[in-house]
């Protein structure tokens, strides 16, 4: 490889052109918001391992999904903190290419929960007499097994494809953190190949997933209907409600990220659009669930009423 192509200690990292005040204000709204991040899925975990009644399917995919919440944010937010608190941009190869690592198969993996989640829910409300049968823990257990591994090896596809490319100089990623799309936009070498295989991964992993869930929802919601109590289709409904605003927030967010054609004008809107992912929906998560869940309420209220009474 010759000195114009030769290997990368790091890349910089453009984020948003703003002064040094504004970076420092903006430090301590997304620490606010990366704490309160840890301490709602943090409590999600905490409860569904005290209290028994949460063991149960429902709440054992509830709890991948905080694990993955806070993962998700802890992958690229401390960076983006570490940039705006001390006015640097720089990252290294190694962290870069980790961070992709993290962000890609973390991303893929919460697509696979929250279809397994509607799966769950499908099954409670089609077949409720069978749920305990067919919604069993070794089931459970391979699901979610899948749903990791699916996420690992898919970003391990993408990051050695991104290997294998030169890059010339520091080159500048005009985005807040190590998204891939950004990061091949500045390799030297044909990015072709690399970009086929994450435009068709995406495809396959929003779009497949997606429509697995509504074929789901369709027939929960013909159950429902079938329901002659109105306070059975209200109970029924409840438990989906939950799930359908966090996917429709997840998949919309993603849809417009990787399906909408880029004219090259939007890398401005994917830096917004990313810090929701980053930022809002890992804390999105836990207060659906739990503001919306009267499981979840009365553990909380008993974990209160114990500590209380100590």
């Amino acid at each position: 490889m010759g000195d114009n192509q030769s290997w990368v200690p790091e890349f910089i990292l453009v984020g948003f052109q703003l002064s040094a005040e504004i970076e420092v204000f903006l430090f301590c709204i997304f620490c606010l918001l990366y704490v309160s991040n840890l301490l709602a899925n943090g409590m999600i975990l905490g409860l569904i391992w005290l209290d028994v009644r949460l063991h149960t399917p429902m709440y054992f995919f509830l709890s991948h999904l905080a694990v993955i919440d806070i993962s998700y944010s802890s992958s690229s937010l401390p960076n983006i903190m570490e940039n705006l608190l001390k006015h640097k941009k720089t990252i290294s190869f190694v962290s870069c290419t980790m961070q992709m690592i993290l962000y890609s198969a973390l991303a893929i993996i919460e697509c696979a929960i929250l279809m397994v989640m509607s799966y769950d829910r499908y099954v409670a409300i089609c077949h409720p007499l069978h749920y305990m049968v067919i919604m069993n823990w070794r089931l459970c257990t391979v699901l979610t097994s899948i749903s990791w591994a699916y996420g690992f090896i898919l970003a391990l596809v993408n990051i050695i494809l991104y290997l294998r490319l030169p890059y010339c100089r520091v080159q500048k990623v005009n985005h807040l953190f190590c998204e891939i799309i950004a990061v091949l936009k500045v390799a030297c070498g044909d990015t072709w190949l690399n970009k086929i295989v994450v435009l068709s991964a995406c495809v396959f992993i929003i779009l497949g997933p997606l429509s697995l869930m509504m074929f789901s929802y369709i027939r929960i919601l013909l159950a429902i209907l079938k329901i002659k109590s109105k306070e059975g289709r209200r109970e029924a409904f409840s438990t989906c409600s939950s799930h359908l605003c966090v996917v429709g927030f997840y998949f919309g967010i993603a849809m417009m990220m990787y399906l909408v054609p880029d004219n090259g004008h939007r890398d401005e809107q994917k830096k917004i659009l990313s810090l929701f992912y980053t930022l809002f929906n890992p804390l999105l998560n836990p207060l659906v669930y739990s503001l919306r869940n009267a499981q979840m309420k009365a553990a909380f209220n008993k974990v209160v009423q114990k500590r209380g009474s100590i």
